[in-house]
């Protein structure tokens, strides 16, 4: 493989779509050395102590949310073979301590998040786009199992979210994108087998492309 440039994936795809189970799944196929992974949601932009009802009308479901300069700017970095550091993003979560990311660079650069085809510079860059899609009650149960466990939010705060901010925000900012993509991966049933399959046949025909 040529070592003038990473070969870059994006992984898109809207709220409960099963984007961070299928990269687990995906990672495991390689090491550490051969693939590093950049998440949009590393760089949404800090917006201080919220009480609860300005947190549930704030929308963080937009492009204009994330530090897009930065972001760009890291990923060019990794473009050019150089290690980033990123401290983490804790969702306003006052209870958590973000920790420092080390994002050392790879052959293979994987972009995930919501919005990495509607960012132009990020979008001219890949090489293989992938769109996770899941049925829409289907997202919207995983959406809320993760908000009521991990982030403390009520279940009015997070339909009050889905339907003001995530779904308008989907179908503006990532679904038009959806046809564009190389690969679309229905993740509709929580089967384990259906994602490891398909990362397996993906993690091959990547290694058979690339010669790694």
């Amino acid at each position: 493989m040529s070592n003038s440039k990473p070969y870059v994936i994006g992984v898109a795809g809207g709220s409960g779509s099963g984007k961070t189970f299928f990269l687990n799944c995906f990672l495991n196929h390689f090491s550490a050395d051969e693939v590093c992974l950049v998440s949009q949601d590393d760089y949404y932009i800090k917006v201080g102590e919220m009480t609860a009802e300005e947190n549930r009308l704030h929308n963080f479901d937009l492009p204009t949310c994330i530090e897009v300069n930065q972001f760009q700017n890291d990923v060019n970095d990794l473009m050019d073979f150089k290690t980033v550091y990123k401290q983490e993003y804790t969702f306003n979560n006052p209870t958590a301590i973000p920790k420092l990311l080390e994002i050392k660079p790879a052959p293979i650069l994987i972009i995930e998040g919501l919005f990495i085809y509607h960012y132009q510079h990020i979008d001219q860059l890949f090489d293989y786009r992938i769109f996770m899609d899941a049925a829409v009650e289907i997202a919207l149960e995983r959406r809320l199992s993760r908000d009521l466990l991990e982030r403390g939010y009520s279940e009015e705060d997070v339909l009050y979210k889905w339907d003001n901010h995530v779904m308008p925000s989907y179908n503006e900012y990532l679904l038009p994108h959806r046809f564009r993509c190389d690969k679309i991966i229905n993740n509709s049933t929580n089967e384990l087998r259906n994602i490891l399959d398909i990362t397996d046949d993906i993690s091959k025909e990547l290694r058979g492309k690339l010669g790694i």
